[in-house]
């Protein structure tokens, strides 16, 4: 943690909280209060030399106390007229042409320009306040002079730059994808048009819970919306809809943000400013990135939030109501697993040799006994030891109702001095209110809690290598306990360094419907053989003692994840085979192939419009078994335009009308592209990957995504 920065953090929110609170604004003044406080603490967790912390601390804390009188007294500001939102929008709507037009991007620019204007002149007629008017009439008349500015500009016509017949660069492009509507994300997309409400009811069909509800939009339900006022998993709430394990991490991602500034959740929040923050889009549409089935998709998503027939909001949302980003993110996701009816997921069972001892399900009493919710997902947001005693420090997304036992808020039996000051934890001011987050002993956590879910970051690996692959379900027995012969089996060669290293394997099964997710039935693992890279037919070396037995036997779980950690010791080359197994297998599994490769020296040749150095590009060479649709996915740095040719080697057969000598992603985009075939031959094809300009190093994936078994290998 940046000690300093957390310092930072601590003065500018209490500054806020200052301002809030002697204007009257005493919703927001708590709200910083607590953010003051908590950065605070968590810069005295970091080493911190400030003096005072805790009084500091106690000071904010008290006069959160005396304000929350104040808070339910106040009355809300008085909701925006609709003509005082569209003056909102059609500000943006100038904003976003602003931008584009400073990219060059003329006729983007010259669109939104004309909806500002069009939306101002309307917004005009439909009121009498004559200040309104005023405003809405001087921006429209800002934002046509700039559109007929750039319409004279643009009928000149300019000199030709183009460098042959070969392909050229665009701006960007849009892209497609395997999984349903969610594609994968491209440099191309726009936030300015408001979702029809028809598409917007048809996704909030549904009734959480059974309570009935409707969908209000952000402008209705807030006086002053804001995408981010702070990230914090403090100031998260969830409600009524059964998505804890999704809020839990919500949380623990805001407070990874804070502590590290590594930017999980703003980055993924859109649209962005020139700094990179989301903001606020008036016109009432959004996209959040999420990582869907191994790759980031986007999901678009408008500005209705369900509420209950008093007004309330029936979704996650931030104790701060102007603040967006928690209900936004949370209603990406539930688009996503089929709507605000997610059935929630079953806790992860085993099948044959489990590792750990889980306790039942917890009682209605024990739950009320020890202050603990039956089968439900907490956050861990810190870890900690003191002369040999482990504790945990977890956050129950509800943001209230905390654990109850040893080393609690109310324990006097438990708690030092110098433990109180290790965990910079005052049981005075935990018990003032109650947040849902508290200390837990790490044996009290083993005896109430079946699972841990643990994270990793990815970036802690050197070399990574991903495939996505598909197993029908009808191939091979249900039970692969007499034949492996069926089973996907893949051939891993590791050159082990002096020292020894590490190899992770993660297995991903794709979900692919709600009820797949809800019921838990795939039970899946990676069994590791070290047989020199051989195939293996018998699962069990007793039957037959010509496979050995597996070096790491996995456990069959029916979670989406399963992790094999593969340590090596000796310097060298080390060979495994890996198989993927199911327990009773019922579905086919979708799978993708993944290639890391790299534009550098000679083969960074660009285009075919540079015919000396193309011949230089990587090769990649992709045998396909069986006809088929097929999926190419390039990404690249940002900064380069990039593109790929595939060129037919041979075919199996005869291709008849689907054949053909070569085919090329189009134009070249900036940072990705991709090419969506849906029939290609079965045969050999050389994909070439290629940015516009020679000389344009840096990385690259390739992505071959196919329904039938497919084969890549690099020829240069």
């Amino acid at each position: 943690m940046d000690c300093t920065a957390l310092e930072h953090d601590a003065v500018k929110f209490a500054k806020a909280a200052v301002t809030y609170d002697q204007n009257g604004k005493y919703n927001e003044a708590v709200f910083y209060y607590k953010e003051a406080a908590q950065a605070l603490l968590y810069a005295a967790m970091a080493g911190s030399n400030l003096e005072g912390i805790q009084t500091k601390v106690n000071e904010y804390l008290d006069r959160v106390q005396a304000l929350h009188g104040a808070v339910q007294a106040q009355k809300s500001d008085p909701l925006k007229s609709r003509q005082q939102v569209d003056l909102e929008r059609a500000h943006f709507l100038v904003t976003q042409a602003f931008e584009e037009d400073e990219k060059c991007n003329h006729d983007e620019a010259i669109e939104l320009y004309t909806q500002a204007v069009e939306l101002c002149i309307q917004t005009s007629n439909e009121t009498s306040d004559q200040v309104l008017q005023n405003k809405l009439k001087q921006l429209a008349r800002q934002a046509l002079d700039r559109a007929e500015g750039l319409k004279e500009s643009v009928s000149k016509p300019a000199p030709s730059q183009q460098a042959g017949s070969g392909p050229r660069p665009v701006s960007g492009g849009s892209s497609g994808g395997p999984v349903r509507q969610f594609f994968p994300l491209g440099p191309d997309f726009s936030l300015h048009d408001k979702p029809q409400p028809q598409s917007v009811r048809a996704v909030q069909s549904s009734e959480p819970h059974g309570q009935k509800y409707t969908a209000e939009e952000i402008e209705v339900l807030s006086t002053n919306p804001t995408m981010i006022m702070s990230v914090s998993s403090f100031s998260i709430k969830q409600t009524v809809v059964s998505d804890c394990s999704f809020v839990a991490s919500l949380a623990i991602s805001a407070a990874y943000e804070r502590r590290y500034n590594k930017k999980l959740i703003t980055s993924i929040i859109y649209p962005q400013n020139r700094r990179g923050e989301p903001e606020y889009n008036p016109c009432g549409k959004y996209m959040v990135k999420l990582h869907i089935n191994g790759v980031s998709r986007k999901v678009i998503i408008d500005d209705y939030l369900p509420v209950d027939r008093n007004g309330e909001l029936l979704c996650s949302y931030s104790s701060n109501r102007n603040e967006l980003w928690v209900s936004l993110i949370e209603k990406a996701y539930m688009k996503v697993m089929g709507g605000y009816d997610f059935p929630g997921s079953n806790s992860i069972s085993q099948r044959r040799r489990p590792d750990h001892h889980a306790t039942g399900v917890m009682t209605e009493e024990e739950g009320e006994k020890w202050g603990l919710v039956p089968t439900h997902a907490y956050a861990v947001l810190d870890i900690r030891e003191y002369k040999g005693m482990r504790f945990l420090q977890l956050k129950n997304p509800w943001s209230h109702l905390r654990w109850k036992g040893r080393y609690s808020e109310r324990d006097e039996k438990n708690w030092t001095p110098e433990l109180l000051k290790y965990l910079n934890f005052d049981p005075k001011t935990a018990q003032k209110f109650d947040n849902g987050v508290f200390w837990i002993a790490w044996e009290d956590l083993c005896q109430y809690y079946d699972v841990i879910y643990l994270s990793w970051n990815p970036g802690l690996f050197k070399e990574s290598f991903c495939i996505h692959s598909s197993w029908d379900g009808k191939q091979g027995p249900v039970k692969d306990v007499y034949s492996l012969a069926n089973n996907p089996q893949y051939r891993l060669e590791v050159q082990c360094p002096t020292g020894g290293a590490a190899v992770w394997v993660l297995l991903t099964r794709h979900i692919t419907d709600k009820d797949d997710f809800a019921q838990n039935r795939e039970f899946i693992t990676l069994v590791v053989y070290k047989n020199d890279g051989k195939k293996v037919y018998y699962p069990d070396f007793i039957f037959c003692f010509s496979d050995p037995p597996p070096y790491i036997d996995g456990i069959r779980i029916n979670s989406p994840h399963y992790l094999t950690k593969i340590k090596l010791t000796s310097s060298g080359t080390h060979t495994f085979t890996l198989v993927v197994s199911q327990y009773e297998k019922q579905n086919t599994i979708n799978y993708t192939l993944r290639i890391n490769g790299q534009w550098k020296g000679p083969s960074a040749g660009g285009c075919g419009n540079y015919k000396d150095s193309y011949k230089n590009n990587p090769i990649y060479q992709m045998n396909l078994e069986r006809s088929g649709p097929l999926l190419i996915e390039l990404r690249g740095s940002r900064q380069y335009s990039v593109g790929f040719e595939m060129v037919t080697v041979s075919t199996s057969s005869d291709p008849g009308a689907a054949g053909f000598n070569k085919k090329n992603s189009g134009d070249y985009r900036c940072g990705f592209c991709y090419m969506e075939l849906d029939h290609v031959p079965a045969g050999i094809y050389n994909v070439i990957p290629t940015t516009f300009l020679p000389k344009q190093e840096g990385p690259f994936f390739l992505d071959f995504s196919t329904t039938s078994p497919a084969k890549v290998s690099q020829l240069q």
